[in-house]
């Protein structure tokens, strides 16, 4: 039966009442959800949406953190791109495992033996923070221990370290986990919900900063429009 004019009326009158009870998405704020970067920083991948990730191997919470990056960066859109970047904050132990993240990059081990690390550090307490048990930790665990020692000492990982350092530098982190985007943008999160609750919020307003992101592109790339011109 087609409503009437009259009870169309006062079901908006009602609606229109509850509105301010409603539950609102609330706009991401500058110093709240995220930080930007001024000036902005140059990426790898000028075609993409770069996300870094400053992380420690040393670092509790970067190592709770791990699992939920690895399922995020496993469903992430084509236009995005995912690197981490580990950071040595002038700790030798935390610079030790600096140079054992591109070390494992360089002698095969990574995908074997990246999260068995963080595993071995902060679940079994092994004293993993020098090169000698390091490389002697992956010959255990079935990496290639005397490649992982001749990349450690190499140039190669020395000159990585660095430029690892200089981006941390430049992206002003000092506190891990850091979740940065595009270049332009760092995410936040509140620490005080709890560590679960605040990586999975760090991660959250890392999509949104995607998104956002995303859009800046498309409006940069988006040709002018043209003048209309006036008839006579």
């Amino acid at each position: 039966m087609p409503m009437s004019r009259r009870a169309l009326l006062l079901r908006m009158s009602a609606l229109a009442a509850a509105a301010p009870w409603l539950p609102r998405v609330r706009a991401q704020q500058n110093g709240t959800d995220y930080r930007s970067l001024e000036p902005p920083q140059p990426t790898d991948s000028p075609a993409k949406i770069e996300v870094l990730e400053f992380f420690s191997y040393a670092c509790p919470h970067c190592a709770h953190f791990a699992p939920l990056v690895s399922t995020w960066d496993a469903k992430l859109p084509k236009d995005v791109v995912f690197r981490r970047v580990p950071v040595g904050f002038d700790r030798p132990q935390w610079v030790n495992l600096q140079r054992a993240f591109f070390a494992l990059q360089a002698s095969g081990d990574f995908a074997r033996l990246d999260g068995a690390l963080f595993h071995a550090i902060h679940e079994e307490q092994q004293p993993l923070f020098d090169e000698q048990n390091l490389a002697a930790w992956v010959g255990r665990n079935g990496g290639h221990a005397e490649e992982f020692s001749a990349a450690y000492v190499s140039f190669g990982v020395n000159n990585q370290t660095v430029q690892a350092d200089k981006l941390a530098s430049d992206y002003l982190i000092d506190s891990v986990p850091a979740m940065a985007v595009d270049g332009k943008y760092v995410a936040m999160a509140d620490p005080a919900n709890g560590e679960i609750p605040y990586l999975q919020q760090l991660l959250a307003n890392t999509d949104k900063l995607i998104v956002k992101a995303r859009a800046e592109r498309a409006a940069t790339a988006r040709p002018p429009a043209k003048p209309v011109a006036k008839s006579k």
